[in-house]
């Protein structure tokens, strides 16, 4: 369907390879409730980091060492970042970052700004162009773990996130090993219009999520912020036109949109080996976009025919298939 190499080793039972369960089934609040249970080491070791991103802006992170446990401190610093309206507690957050806990390594955790109990850390609102201030977040962290070797591994947006940043002009500068992108956004205008017009539950899904998002940010700084009007909106596309025009230097939605796209010649500057990891049955992100990416030879790509968005689950009770594969990755060269 989209040229690029089929992985056959995700074969999910036949009533679990649903797009849609795949891709629900994570929030599901029994499957986060064990994947938190599984993830109760990661959590006792973590240390919250309140990081300078640069231009005064602070960012949370979560830092968890097996040296809190007992045993030798990593020798590989795993970043991971959640997708939009996420955090650094989400099921698959802490899912993949409990599986590199228990192989030693370091692991962080790391919030976008405005997400998580994070919308008093800054005054400006967060928007997916805020590139700098991550890069200045993984900056902080290369300084803080004097140049270990890192892993950036994202989700959704987050994956994206991370592309970019190894994309960065700064990247060649940092200890980057590795970028991992599970189901990364790949061109943001594509994604709006099929949330909009083929699948509205998620469409309302992120509605929600956001609404309470800027809801938390009027009452973080109500000198600030006055969303009443726009809370009602009940549209993504309006409510970005309106914050867009509001609290970015953008002239438009499909400037904005464009300026986080990952398709075109993006990636053409990477500075370390990246995987992109997409499903084909995806309801949210379009799998023919990967035809859109640059092919620099430091990027590789591979997509299963289920998975839907970010699940890649295949039994009710461990840990997800992409975990393991990533681990199985990680222990490869990055040739491979």
């Amino acid at each position: 369907m989209t040229g690029f190499p089929l992985d056959p080793n995700f074969q999910p039972p036949r009533w679990l390879r649903g797009r849609h369960l795949q891709s629900i089934l994570p929030s599901l609040g029994w499957r986060a409730s064990r994947v938190q249970r599984r993830a109760i080491p990661l959590i006792a070791a973590a240390d919250e980091l309140l990081l300078d991103c640069g231009d005064g802006v602070t960012l949370q992170a979560f830092h968890s060492s097996p040296a809190k446990r007992g045993r030798e401190p990593g020798t590989r610093l795993a970043v991971l970042l959640h997708g939009w309206e996420g955090s650094a507690e989400s099921t698959y957050v802490m899912s993949l970052g409990q599986t590199l806990f228990a192989e030693g390594y370091e692991v962080v955790r790391l919030n976008l700004r405005d997400h998580g109990a994070t919308h008093h850390l800054n005054r400006d609102l967060f928007h997916s162009c805020r590139l700098p201030e991550v890069v200045g977040a993984v900056q902080a962290l290369a300084q803080r773990f004097n140049g270990m070797p890192m892993v950036l591994a994202g989700f959704s947006l987050g994956g994206n996130f991370m592309l970019r940043v190894a994309s960065h002009r700064e990247a060649a500068h940092l200890p980057i090993e590795r970028v991992l992108a599970v189901c990364p956004l790949l061109d943001p205008a594509v994604t709006m219009t099929t949330l909009e017009k083929v699948f509205p539950l998620y469409h309302s899904y992120f509605v929600r999520k956001w609404t309470r998002s800027l809801a938390k940010k009027q009452m973080a700084w109500p000198d600030h912020y006055d969303f009443e009007d726009l809370l009602r909106l009940g549209s993504l596309r309006e409510m970005t036109r309106q914050l867009v025009a509001a609290h970015t230097e953008y002239p438009s939605v499909d400037d904005y949109l464009a300026g986080y796209a990952i398709t075109g010649d993006r990636l053409t500057t990477l500075a370390a080996h990246a995987h992109v990891f997409v499903a084909l049955d995806d309801p949210i992100i379009e799998p023919g976009d990967l035809s859109r990416l640059a092919r620099p030879d430091k990027l590789h790509i591979s997509t299963t025919a289920h998975g839907g968005h970010c699940g890649f689950i295949e039994d009710l009770t461990g840990s997800s298939w992409m975990d393991r594969n990533i681990v199985t990755l990680l222990s490869r060269n990055p040739d491979r």
